[in-house]
C-alpha cells in the first residue's frame, strides 16, 4: 500500500505542528439539555467517520488477505458474499477518509511553508519510510500473504519513490499537502476540475497504476473537496436529519447496483461519481451515528488513533495469517461451518486489538519515534 471549526476546533486526522497525531483536541461550551453543543456534535462525527473507516480498511484486508485465502470446503458461498460485501465499501472507504482528511487540513494548509514542510509533508514522509521499511522486514516472514511487498533493493527504492506501497495514506497525505500549498492562490475550479479529471482517468484504467498508484491518483480530489468545501461539509453533517440519512442511502444502493449491472466500474468519471454519492451518505451516516453515543463515542475513539491501526495491523495480519491458513483451511466442514460467517470480524477485531496494543507497547519501551517526526518540542496546533 490515512482532518476546526468555529464553536471547536477538532484536531487534524494529520500531525500537529511538531507531531503527527491522528487524535483531535475541542473545547466546548457548556450543551444544551436537549441536544449535544455543535461543536461537540461536529467533532464526534468526524471522529465515529474516521473510526469506520479504519475498520473497513482493516476488515477488507482481512478479507481479501486472509479469508479469501483459506480453503473453505463448507458447501456454500459465504467467503464470496463477504469478498461482495467488502467491495460494496470500496468507493466510501478511502474517499471518506480523505475528505475528513482535507477538513482536518484546512487550517494547517494555511500555514507558513516552513511549517507545514515540516510537520505535515516531512513528517508523512518520515512515517511511510519507517514503516515501510518495518513492513519489508515483517512481510518477508509471511510470504504466502498476497499483498505489494519489495524483494529487492530496487523495489524499495521504487515504493519509496514512485510506486507506494500498502501505506500509500500516508505517502498521498504528504503529497496531498505539497499539492494544496503550491495551488493555494488559485482559483479553486482550477484546482478540483483536474483533480476530478485525473480521477476519473485512473479510474477509467487510462493510466498505468502499478502498486497503489490507482489510489494515489484518485483520492485527492477528495482531499482537496475536504479542504475547500469545508463549511458546506460541516454545514451538511450539523442538518443531517432521518429523512436525509434514508435519500442518501438509497442513492447510494442504486448507484451500487447500477453500476454493477451494467459494468460501469471503468466508464469514464463513473467510480468518481459513486464515490462522491458515497461521501455524501458517509458523512449524513456519521452525523446521524454522532446522535448515538453508545455507538458513536467508542468509534469516535477509535477515530482518534487511527494511525497506529493503520500502520501496524498490516503486520500482525501477515503473522497471524502465517499461523492460521493452514490449521483453518485443515478443520472439517462442519467446524468451518460454525465459524465461516463470522471469521471476518473476529480476526478484524483481533487485528485492531493487538494492533493497539504493540502500539501501547512501543510507547512503553520510548519508541515514540516510530509514530512522530523527532527533533522538535510539541507545540499546540495553531488552529
Amino acid at each position: 500500500m490515512i482532518r476546526q471549526l468555529t464553536e471547536s476546533r477538532p484536531a487534524e486526522l494529520e500531525p500537529d505542528a511538531t507531531r503527527v497525531r491522528f487524535r483531535h483536541r475541542q473545547r466546548t461550551g457548556p450543551a444544551r439539555a436537549s441536544a449535544p453543543a455543535a461543536g461537540s456534535h461536529r467533532a464526534r462525527w468526524a471522529d465515529a467517520a474516521k473510526g469506520v473507516c479504519i475498520i473497513l480498511v482493516v476488515l477488507w484486508h482481512v478479507v481479501v488477505k486472509d479469508y479469501l485465502q483459506i480453503d473453505w470446503h463448507i458447501g456454500v458461498p459465504v467467503p464470496g458474499l463477504w469478498g461482495t460485501l467488502g467491495e460494496q465499501f470500496l468507493p466510501l472507504r478511502m474517499p471518506l477518509f480523505f475528505t475528513i482528511s482535507g477538513v482536518f487540513a484546512a487550517n494547517a494548509a494555511q500555514r507558513p511553508w516552513r511549517v507545514v514542510a515540516r510537520s505535515r509533508i516531512a513528517g508523512f514522509l518520515y512515517l511511510y519510510a519507517v514503516w515501510l521499511l518495518i513492513h519489508t522486514v515483517v512481510l518477508a516472514a509471511a510470504p504466502e500473504l498476497p499483498t505489494d511487498r519489495a524483494t529487492s533493493a530496487l523495489g524499495l527504492l521504487e515504493q519509496l519513490t514512485i510506486t507506494p506501497s500498502n501505506l500509500w495514506y500516508l505517502y498521498a497525505l504528504a503529497l496531498y499537502f505539497t499539492i494544496a500549498k503550491l495551488t493555494r492562490r488559485l482559483p479553486r475550479a482550477l484546482v478540483l476540475v483536474p483533480a476530478a479529471a485525473l480521477s476519473a482517468v485512473a479510474a477509467a484504467g487510462l493510466l498505468d497504476t502499478p502498486g497503489n498508484r490507482a489510489g494515489l491518483y484518485q483520492n485527492l480530489v477528495f482531499f482537496l473537496a475536504g479542504l475547500y468545501l469545508r463549511p458546506q461539509i460541516q454545514r451538511w453533517a450539523a442538518t443531517a436529519s432521518r429523512r436525509r440519512l434514508l435519500l442518501t442511502s438509497g442513492v447510494y444502493v442504486l448507484a451500487l447496483a447500477a453500476m454493477a449491472v451494467t459494468g460501469a466500474q471503468q466508464w469514464f468519471g463513473v467510480w468518481p461519481a459513486v464515490s462522491v454519492v458515497a461521501v455524501i451518505f458517509g458523512i449524513t451516516a456519521a452525523a446521524r451515528l454522532s446522535l448515538w453515543s453508545a455507538l458513536s463515542r467508542p468509534l469516535a475513539r477509535l477515530g482518534r488513533i487511527t494511525l497506529p491501526i493503520y500502520v501496524i495491523h498490516m503486520p500482525v495480519l501477515a503473522l497471524l495469517h502465517r499461523l492460521l491458513l493452514v490449521p483453518v483451511s485443515g478443520l472439517g466442514g462442519s467446524v468451518q461451518g460454525l465459524i465461516v460467517l463470522g471469521y471476518p470480524i473476529l480476526l478484524s477485531g483481533l487485528v485492531i486489538g493487538l494492533s493497539l496494543a504493540v502500539h501501547r507497547g512501543l510507547l512503553a519501551v520510548r519508541a515514540g519515534w516510530l509514530f512522530a517526526l523527532p527533533g522538535t518540542r510539541r507545540v499546540e496546533a495553531a488552529g
